[in-house]
């Protein structure tokens, strides 16, 4: 068998060069599968079907820019997810920052809220 008569055969040969018709992973065929995956299907679907896409998923904020709350004590930290006093696991509040007047860490949701917070030495 001559190079090029093998290279006709694999081409032919389904099992051998079966890829997927959305992404172009290669994959093994079983029965008339023309796609890798249940994603790829339903992402070829939603292309010919004009269908909107889905909306990604809102990202969490760093670690660092995030205010936790010790629910024992009340201490608040900015980045920090356990208690240095209770040695307790402290709840997320959400995105924040230290305010500019008091060093104090404060979450973005305080301030859209509009409730003040008072903060005891």
């Amino acid at each position: 068998m001559t190079e090029q008569t093998s290279l006709q055969i694999a081409v032919r040969d389904d099992a051998v060069t079966m890829a997927c018709e959305r992404c172009g992973e290669a994959f093994d065929p079983s029965g008339r599968r023309l796609y890798c995956s249940n994603a790829c299907r339903q992402r070829a679907f939603r292309a010919r079907r004009g269908a909107p896409p889905v909306p990604a998923r809102l990202r969490r904020a760093p670690k660092d820019s995030t205010v936790y709350y010790c629910p024992d004590c009340g201490t608040r930290y900015l980045g920090v997810q356990r208690c240095e006093d209770c040695d307790r696991f402290c709840r997320r509040l959400g995105a924040g920052g230290l305010c500019p007047c008091c060093d104090e860490p404060i979450a973005l949701k305080d301030l859209i809220e509009g409730v003040t917070i008072m903060f005891s030495d």
